[in-house]
């Protein structure tokens, strides 16, 4: 039922309730005066009938937001644990891309530096009898079968990788909006019982003597319908500061990677930054390829870490999962990973739980840096919210994402 209905549902119940206080019948005798009292009451009877099913009605409400609460809740749960099971079958894939493109890496350099043509030349001119000659290309032969079943393998895997990101990705999504949407069903959820509450007690005061009892009730009563319209003032100014921080988050995405370093750099507080430490790195090969992104950060939620790392760092992934699997998603795409801070890289944090991203704008050691981010302790617009601060120690291990 909408709000404006149940606020003229109200009203009509207090108009009721005052007609029936405002009875008025001259009695001059006893038998009188309990034909009154009987009138009374018999008209009070007939308004009982009328308020019990306002009452039902919004029980109806309370009862379908619960129900609600309860579907989204278990669908929470299934969510997560298949982004769970996506999140590890990805890391396995990331893990075999990254081993393979080494062992192609090595095969193709040593290709190169003993000539492929020349090794089965010498094969043949070097066997001692034609057995021999045909023994060893054969045995060439399976080396170089079993190099293009490992190039297949690689391609189904990058694949299959690809998919499943996504449909991590769409999961965590749908977590990320049902959770919003529990946040919002528990305002609406308050507001609703106050306004049960509020019905309630109109009923039990309808049906209250003439004898104080009512009086009581009816304090109750407006008390109740005063923690009602509080309720539903709660309820406006949650939905108010909801929109004013979504509005914050998307005017914070107005910015670039080269704003957010000069800022830091224009910041006094901040210091100077010094240059960066040699970098250890996990190379891909220079000849492994990488997806084209988009540099729309749409594939995240508004507000998330992941959506402030790629509005940052375009060049990121669109369907890397969440902060913690970031590294993992990289790797698998081709980009180098390591353990020292860059300026320009994206620092990814594991914790067992859904990790966090940002991306590094000023780097003195790789135990003092600073970043901007978003949704770090509550705070969901970009920004620089940490100054210098030891990335080692901020959050479970840390590792870097470079661009290049």
């Amino acid at each position: 039922m909408k709000k404006k209905l149940l606020t003229s549902i109200l009203l009509s119940t207090v108009v009721l309730s005052q007609g029936a206080a405002l009875v008025s019948v001259k009695a001059e005798t006893t038998d009188e005066k309990i034909a009154a009292q009987d009138s009374k009451i018999n008209s009070l009877t007939e308004q009982q009938q009328s308020t019990q099913a306002q009452v039902d009605t919004i029980q109806g409400q309370v009862s379908a937001i619960q129900k609600q609460q309860e579907e989204l809740k278990a669908e929470n749960e299934k969510l997560s644990a298949e982004s769970a099971r996506l999140s590890a079958e990805i890391d396995e894939l990331s893990k075999n891309i990254v081993a393979r493109n080494e062992s192609l890496a090595n095969q193709a350099r040593s290709a190169q530096t003993s000539g492929t043509a020349t090794s089965y030349i010498n094969t043949v001119v070097n066997s001692s009898s034609i057995t021999e000659a045909i023994s060893r290309v054969t045995a060439m032969s399976e080396i170089v079968s079993a190099n293009n079943k490992m190039l297949e393998q690689q391609k189904t895997d990058k694949e299959a990788i690809a998919e499943k990101q996504v449909a991590n990705n769409q999961a965590i999504n749908t977590v990320i909006a049902n959770q919003q949407q529990l946040a919002d069903d528990e305002q609406a959820l308050a507001t609703k019982q106050a306004e049960l509450k509020a019905a309630q007690t109109a009923l039990a005061a309808e049906k209250a003597t003439a004898e104080g009892e009512k009086n009581a009730l009816l304090e109750e009563k407006a008390a109740a319908q005063k923690a009602a319209e509080e309720a539903a003032a709660r309820e406006a100014a949650y939905k108010a500061q909801q929109e004013a921080q979504q509005q914050a988050n998307l005017a914070s995405a107005n910015t670039t990677f080269e704003a957010q370093v000069q800022a830091t750099i224009s910041n006094p507080s901040s210091g100077q930054a010094a240059a960066a430490p040699a970098a250890t790195v996990q190379s891909t090969p220079a000849a492994a390829s990488r997806p084209t992104y988009s540099s729309s950060a749409s594939t995240y939620p508004v507000g998330q870490c992941t959506w402030g790392a790629k509005t940052l760092a375009p060049w990121a992934g669109d369907y890397w999962g969440n902060g913690g699997q970031w590294t993992a998603s990289a790797a698998a795409a081709g980009f180098r990973t390591g353990s020292q801070p860059e300026v320009g890289a994206i620092a990814c944090w594991t914790d067992g739980g859904y990790g966090h991203v940002a991306v590094v704008t000023a780097v003195q050691s790789a135990t003092s840096i600073q970043v901007s981010e978003a949704n770090y302790l509550g705070q969901q617009s970009i920004g620089n919210y940490r100054g210098w601060f030891n990335p080692t120690t901020a959050q479970g291990t840390v590792s870097y994402i470079y661009p290049n």
